[in-house]
């Protein structure tokens, strides 16, 4: 492979200080929820790995995945774009275009050759042999399977290229289909959601190029570190959810007190993704904080499960969390099962008091 610059040599040539550069690594360290053990390590995959080539094509889908990315402050996406990788093919974000655009990439897949990146962006459709995307005037199909075959690894960004999205719900006519099912023989990372949160997109690309791997993946291919917990696992309405005080209505006084939107619909206990804990726009918030119930964007055909205000009370697979009705009746039980052993227990104990004092006086 040709050499290229690593990350810290860009860095120290726009004029970053040692001091700084090791405070980047352990931002990042702590970002990918590492100890402070893997802060050497991380700078010393950047002093001396090359930046990684990265080729990012985009199939049916509505970029939102890139406005994600570029909002991104651990790291900031001009630190992953211009330093930390090598984006060599972007049509979104490239100034090239035409002829020279795909002369661009025809040029890295040959010069890079099975140690870049494939980034897919969007899903292709099968339907009247990929007609319904074209780029650079050939189905993004045969484009998507072009690159692909030396990729050393593929990132499906985003539920289009992961399973699909709105452009592959029911009847498809596009036969619009995940990337995983087009490309069978490398190894792919999902990374789902609409869009995925941006430090997590950032965060599996810091990843890769810090241990030069995968990172660890859930049976459905998704990074473990942020998809191994449901949001419900950490949402800060979790409380309500469990003493069964719910929002009844949109905007109803247990709405103003922020309890749960278990039955207004939230699928926050069959999702899997981190927006309870890294949230959105550097932390500030997520869907559930802004009063709305999590639509489940992260899970397979997610668009096909019915209104996003229906409630998840069907499901078994959670226990008493399977009917919010059983969770507040337990709730209720409880407490009213405590108030009455503690009343039994005071007249338990008044009576023996009474009896005492009938055999002092005696």
């Amino acid at each position: 492979m040709s050499q290229i610059e690593t990350f810290y040599d860009v860095m120290r040539r726009q004029g970053i200080t040692r001091r700084s550069f090791m405070k980047y690594c352990s931002l990042t360290a702590a970002a990918l929820g590492l100890s402070p053990s893997f802060v050497p390590k991380i700078a010393h995959a950047m002093e001396t790995k090359p930046r990684t080539p990265v080729i990012w094509v985009h199939g049916l889908e509505c970029t939102c995945c890139s406005e994600s990315f570029i909002r991104s402050a651990h790291p900031l996406a001009k630190d992953v774009v211009l330093s930390m990788i090598s984006l060599d093919y972007d049509d979104t974000l490239m100034a090239a275009a035409g002829h020279q655009a795909e002369a661009a990439l025809e040029e890295t897949i040959e010069k890079y050759k099975g140690n870049y990146i494939l980034a897919v962006e969007g899903n292709p459709p099968l339907n009247e042999d990929g007609m319904f995307c074209i780029i650079g005037g050939k189905p993004f199909v045969e484009q998507l399977r072009h690159a692909a075959e030396h990729a050393k690894a593929i990132i499906s960004w985003g539920a289009c290229a992961s399973y699909g999205c709105v452009q592959a719900a029911k009847p498809n006519p596009t036969q619009a289909t995940p990337v995983h099912k087009v490309i069978t023989d490398k190894p792919i990372i999902k990374v789902p959601g609409c869009p995925p949160i941006a430090e997590v997109m950032t965060g599996v690309i810091t990843y890769m190029l810090t241990f030069d791997r995968l990172p660890e993946l859930d049976r459905q291919g998704r990074p473990a570190m942020f998809y191994g917990q449901r949001i419900h696992d950490k949402c800060y309405r979790r409380p309500h959810f469990d003493a069964g005080q719910f929002v009844e209505a949109w905007d109803d006084e247990n709405a103003r007190k922020g309890y749960c939107l278990y039955k207004m619909g939230c699928k926050g206990p069959t999702t899997y993704n981190a927006c309870s804990t890294i949230r959105w726009n550097e932390g500030t918030s997520f869907p559930i904080q802004s009063g709305h119930g999590c639509i489940g964007c992260s899970e397979d055909g997610f668009w096909d499960q019915g209104s996003f205000y229906n409630r998840v009370t069907d499901l078994t697979q959670f226990g008493v969390e399977a009917n919010a009705d059983k969770v507040g009746m337990a709730a209720a039980g409880v407490v009213g099962a405590g108030v009455a052993a503690h009343a039994a227990i005071s007249a338990l104990k008044a009576a023996q008091k009474k009896t005492q004092s009938h055999k002092e006086e005696a």
